[in-house]
């Protein structure tokens, strides 16, 4: 038997790879001579540098850069195995879990360390990047990100404005000027796995913004100061993305790596199992088991099982889900892909609990999943 083994996190608790271990562990307990193959993957949030490191045996680089209230973090990014593709997770430089809850203002909150991680990839030669935007503490149109990289954003009397999105409001010119030209040359694959647009009832600030901190009177607030982003920003690139799908994704960073840069908007997954080689490696497997720390209606549109799913059908190979909990609209993907779910906690458990023992519930219940497997296998025997 040959069982790929390619799920996402189960956030707060156990990562992707921790997950691929967990679940090839209680393979191996019922199948002792199966040929496990681990493809740690992600959708473009949390975790997405550790899985495509692990999976083309590249490095992980940390350096310094300006967290999202202009305090120093240390934030990690990563180098493939090529050598020559860097990926970023902007969370690691300019994410809401870098915040404290008290703190939480997107009016104020800024991308610049996001820009600086790109700066370090450019300075290290590197001219392809892949950019995971999920999990922002911001709302400032990716400005902090572009003024990292050399860009200026000034008022009527040309003073730079200060950082966050609330200062666009009085946005009256773009110098582009001293914008790195190496830009120019550098493809920029955006995993990016929202398609609301910049402004308005389904843009960055309405739809986003309150987790982040936002009051409504807030959200009236940024919502109008990005739509002067988007014309000032338009006038100074030629570009009008404003209503581009993802465009107000990770507060409006989508947009602007779309108007400073030459970026491509993709699913992050496509984008992962693309990078990974996931199609050659299971185009001849048998089982391919993923997961996720909760299945609900909103993994049917193009969350990580689902992408896995849709390529393991290609070559029709069954496809199952183990996740640490089934919500409303679970069972939506079995229109997608997924042959079967299956739930880690096996019996009513605390949200804390099952977290602290994730692994472990998860070795189990792929233990479990096997024993129904070869249970099918003897019934198609006979």
């Amino acid at each position: 038997m040959r069982v790929v083994i390619a799920p996402d996190s189960f956030k707060g608790s156990v990562s992707a790879l921790g997950v691929a271990n967990a679940v090839a562990n209680g393979v191996r307990a019922v199948f002792p001579d199966a040929e496990i193959i681990k493809v740690p993957i992600a959708d473009g949030g949390e975790g997405t540098v550790e899985a495509l490191v692990t999976a083309t045996g590249g490095q992980i680089v940390t350096r310094e850069v300006v967290g999202p209230l202009g305090e120093p973090v240390m934030a990690h990014w990563g180098v493939l195995g090529d050598g020559d593709t860097a990926v970023i997770e902007m969370a690691a430089a300019s994410g809401l879990t870098l915040v404290p809850k008290e703190k939480r203002d997107p009016r104020i909150t800024t991308t610049y360390g996001t820009g600086q991680l790109i700066k370090a990839v450019l300075d290290r030669g590197i001219r392809k990047i892949i950019i995971g935007i999920g999990g922002s503490a911001t709302n400032d149109g990716g400005t902090g990100m572009a003024k990292a990289l050399g860009a200026r954003f000034l008022d009527a009397s040309g003073q730079e404005l200060p950082p966050g999105g609330a200062a666009l409001a009085r946005l009256a010119k773009i110098d582009l000027s001293g914008l790195d030209e190496r830009l120019r040359t550098t493809t920029i694959l955006v995993a990016c796995d929202v398609d609301n647009p910049l402004c308005g009832p389904r843009g960055a600030s309405a739809v986003y913004g309150p987790q982040k901190g936002a009051t409504p009177e807030m959200v009236k607030e940024l919502d109008a100061a990005l739509k002067n982003f988007a014309a000032v920003a338009t006038v100074a690139t030629g570009k009008d993305v404003a209503d581009y799908p993802g465009a107000g994704a990770a507060g409006g960073l989508g947009a602007g790596l779309l108007f400073f840069t030459g970026a491509q908007l993709r699913p992050g997954v496509e984008i992962v199992l693309e990078t990974t080689g996931f199609a050659s490696l299971v185009a001849t497997a048998d089982l391919v088991i993923t997961g996720e720390g909760r299945t609900d209606f909103q993994t049917a549109y193009g969350k990580a099982p689902v992408g896995v799913a849709k390529v393991a059908k290609q070559y029709g190979v069954p496809v199952v889900c183990l996740s640490g909990g089934l919500g409303d609209g679970a069972d939506d993907v079995l229109a997608q892909g997924v042959d079967a779910l299956m739930s880690v906690v096996p019996q009513p458990m605390a949200l804390d609990e099952c977290m602290a023992h994730g692994a472990e519930l998860i070795e189990q219940a792929a233990a479990r999943l096997c024993r129904l497997v070869k249970v099918g296998l003897t019934m198609s025997a006979r």
